[in-house]
């Protein structure tokens, strides 16, 4: 794979790889990706990923090209890459990359074959997320027991305490997160947005601007 500063460009159609937009030079020992629709960026999307580098040297926000259970609405990928370049500036641990795979487990097996086998992984995620990838039925597929092998979950304590199971307990770290996270989230955003009330308290101020800009606003 060949490094830019800034930008590597996408393979051939069909070859699953992480684009990266922003990277941290060196790469961190320790990453968390934080993986998400970023439908806006939010304030707690920052918060998050600044308690998790007590923890790591280095996250990695990762956006899907497409989602598994989902099709992209609202802001389009495009959009969501260019609010997340302006939102993650200030921060030089901070990177920013595109998968192709939207399962925990693809984003992950992406990232190792960018960062290598020596770098540990922790899939940063907030308490409602891990309890719903950990409850997931994978079909066929690997348990969350097997998926735990090659990486841990990182869990941010929001919106109340995340007691894991006792037979992943061991791959999963718990992260305290600031006060005042609860109702900060892309969902809550938007509909203030849609109902006409406050919501630049929500979103990352390098951002508001953007947002507000006419061809970014939501329909």
């Amino acid at each position: 794979m060949t490094w830019l500063q800034n930008l590597i460009l996408a393979e051939p159609a069909g070859v699953r790889k992480v684009d990266h937009y922003i990277t941290v030079t060196p790469a961190g020992a320790k990453l968390a990706i934080l993986a998400g629709a970023f439908n806006p960026p939010t304030r707690a999307h920052l918060a998050m990923a600044e308690a998790a580098l007590s923890v790591v040297d280095e996250v990695l926000f990762a956006l899907p090209r497409a989602f598994p259970h989902k099709e992209y609405t609202g802001w389009e990928f495009e959009t969501r890459l260019a609010l997340l370049r302006a939102a993650l500036a200030g921060n030089p641990r901070f990177s920013l990359a595109s998968t192709e795979g939207g399962l925990f487990v693809e984003i992950a097996e992406e990232a190792r074959s960018v960062y290598g086998a020596g770098t540990e992984l922790f899939l940063l995620c907030g308490r409602d997320t891990a309890e719903r990838i950990v409850g997931w039925d994978y079909g066929d597929g690997d348990s969350i027991q097997k998926q735990l092998e090659s990486f841990k979950l990182l869990v941010g304590r929001r919106g109340g305490e995340y007691e894991p199971p006792a037979g992943i307990r061991n791959r999963v770290r718990l992260l305290d997160l600031p006060p005042g996270l609860d109702e900060v989230s892309s969902s809550e955003l938007r509909r203030r947005m849609q109902a006409g009330e406050p919501w630049r308290h929500l979103a990352p101020e390098s951002i508001v601007h953007l947002i507000e800009q006419p061809p970014l606003s939501i329909e």
